[in-house]
């Protein structure tokens, strides 16, 4: 334990985050019955949503796009908008105060080939003049708590990363994620943490590190190396979705505010709330997404990804599973 659970709350604007852990927002992973498994096993203080196309939230419903979809309990939540063009400010906005958004997040570190098209994403902050008026206008349409999400950048280069971290700070961010590799790096790079250490030195904010981050000793290591003011997990929430609840308990002094259940029991929660939250033709593939990660806690879990991603439907891919999960060895 690092000392007093109470010391280690971070303030985003008018918004107390304890635990200062997040769960990132991820493309198929971190929708509504993602967020709400993880929180239901603890230790979550920061929700996001998956990254949603500013140009595109004035005409969706947010009981009926699977993007949108959330329960009451979800919170605090912030919207992860990607944007290029400042027009497109005003109008997000006023749709995610509608959905009662709790802070609004803007995506410059995702690197996929669609947000290039559109000089989103890390292809944003190559025009930093650009990028400056668009956050400039963004702080000016809400007085919500601001986060950005960054990478490292093109190269590693300490005057462009301070360049880039100071910008957003003085335009009126509130909260910035880090996350430690460049923009061209894939996953199985291991990050760089103790670059992440040289953002927090540059601003007076508070910063998350993210990136790498699968058991509780990872975010040791992440957080001295970083000295982070808090932790944003992605993927190794999906394989163990109970790692933010260890990571609060053995970090942060956190008492579990759960009932611990096995691992077989996670999984059909998750089916669960896939069918609360989602109709029918919006289940499987999550489902299937969702495996791909949670099989990897297992010897054998090739054989529960392998059964799931060649169902048909929800029913015959927990029917495989129950079937993996009752052999002695899986």
């Amino acid at each position: 334990m690092t000392g007093p659970a109470v010391e280690k709350r971070i303030i985003v604007k008018n918004l107390k985050i304890f635990p200062p852990l997040a769960l990132a927002p991820m493309v198929g992973l971190s929708h509504t019955a993602m967020r709400s498994l993880v929180q239901e096993q603890g230790g979550v203080g920061l929700l996001f949503t998956e990254m949603l196309a500013a140009r595109s939230l004035p005409d969706e419903n947010e009981r009926h796009s699977p993007l949108l979809i959330r329960s009451a309990t979800e919170k605090p939540l912030f919207y992860q908008l990607f944007l290029n063009e400042i027009d497109q400010v005003e109008p997000a906005v006023r749709q995610l105060l509608k959905f009662d958004a709790h802070g609004i997040d803007l995506n410059l570190g995702c690197p996929a080939p669609k947000l290039r098209k559109q000089g989103a994403g890390c292809y944003l902050v190559r025009d930093h003049k650009h990028l400056s008026a668009v956050v400039a206008r963004l702080r000016k349409a809400t007085d919500l708590p601001l986060s950005a999400k960054i990478r490292l950048g093109d190269q590693l280069d300490t005057v462009a990363l301070a360049s880039l971290c100071r910008m957003l700070e003085g335009e009126g961010i509130d909260l910035l994620t880090v996350h430690g590799r460049l923009h061209g790096e894939k996953f199985c790079r291991k990050p760089r943490w103790d670059w992440i250490g040289k953002v927090k030195d540059m601003v007076s904010i508070p910063v998350l590190a993210n990136g790498g981050i699968f058991s509780v000793e990872d975010a040791r290591i992440c957080l001295r190396m970083s000295q982070a003011d808090g932790l944003m997990v992605g993927r190794g929430a999906a394989w163990r979705p109970w790692l933010l609840a260890d990571i609060g308990r053995e970090i942060y002094g956190i008492p579990d505010s759960c009932t611990r259940v096995g691992r077989e029991q996670v999984y059909f929660r998750f089916i669960e709330l896939l069918t609360e939250r989602f109709p029918r033709e919006r289940r499987l593939g999550r489902l299937k997404q969702f495996t791909h990660y949670f099989a990897g806690t297992y010897t054998f879990g090739h054989h529960l990804a392998t059964a799931v991603q060649t169902s048909d439907s929800v029913e015959q891919a927990a029917g495989r599973a129950k079937e993996f999960f009752d052999q002695p060895s899986c």
